[in-house]
């Protein structure tokens, strides 16, 4: 048990009063197999950890308030911030707002934290991308959501499973490929089993496909890998059973 908290600041070219980060493994107090910095109240760890995981987060960080999480199923909806306790409670893969000390967060354990800023409208948002998430238009979804202008957004890529280790099978080649000829090119083939072909899926290039598609040219980041630093990062993929990190964004006042 630690009494302190680690991070991964964003890395982008954005104004001050933006703070983005994603915590790491590093410290807290869970234990086992979620040891560290667990974020997640759904994973099964002692609901007590987390809670305390939870405030050392905040206060380390100096957050203005507490996260808004997330009931997260790899679903395309977005919602604003401030929403209701209900709101909050329903299926949302992606958060955004337009106002001061609102804490945007998703949680994630190899799918993609994808963060926005808009330069124009001063607004934010975050969203959980993993493959279903990304080939249903989640990236799209929250572009839409948040301006009708993507070439005014600036884009960070955080953690997620790299493009050597990301396995998957011919179905989900083909539910990109079905929706755009670019996406062949972040599949590499590796082997067959049991007659199916398997390929390593490059998740940061879809998602810049996508991103790119939408009219977004700033896009920085995605060279981290989850499941190679079991130290700094959880991984679903490498351990099955394991904690959350949480991605935050939000904005303070602007220095006139």
């Amino acid at each position: 048990m630690k009494e302190f908290a680690e991070a991964l600041l964003a890395t982008w070219n954005v104004p001050s009063h933006i703070h983005a980060f994603v915590s790491l493994r590093k410290g807290g107090y869970s234990q086992g197999c979620f040891a560290g910095l667990n974020l997640a109240s759904h994973v099964g760890d002692n609901k007590k950890d987390v809670e305390r995981n939870r405030k050392l987060l905040i206060r380390q960080f100096a957050l203005p308030k507490d996260p808004a999480w997330l009931n997260q199923t790899h679903s395309t909806n977005i919602i604003e911030l401030p929403s209701s306790p209900t709101q909050l409670q329903t299926e949302a893969d992606g958060v955004w707002t337009r106002l001061n000390n609102e804490v945007c967060a998703v949680m994630t354990a190899d799918c993609l934290p994808v963060f926005f800023y808009h330069r124009l409208d001063n607004k934010i948002a975050v969203s959980h991308a993993g493959w279903r998430g990304l080939v249903n238009g989640i990236i799209e979804k929250t572009i839409i959501q948040m301006t009708s202008t993507p070439e005014h957004l600036d884009v960070w890529l955080g953690p997620a499973i790299g493009a050597k280790a990301f396995e998957v099978g011919e179905e989900v080649k083909a539910a990109f490929c079905d929706l755009d000829d670019q996406s062949k090119d972040h599949f590499k083939f590796v082997k067959e089993v049991e007659g199916k072909k398997h390929y390593l899926a490059d998740i940061y290039q879809l998602a810049r496909t996508r991103l790119y598609n939408s009219g977004v040219r700033s896009i920085s980041g995605g060279d981290f890998c989850t499941v190679s630093e079991p130290t700094r990062f959880f991984s679903y993929r490498r351990d099955g059973e394991t904690g959350r990190m949480a991605s935050l964004i939000w904005m303070s006042e602007q220095e006139q």
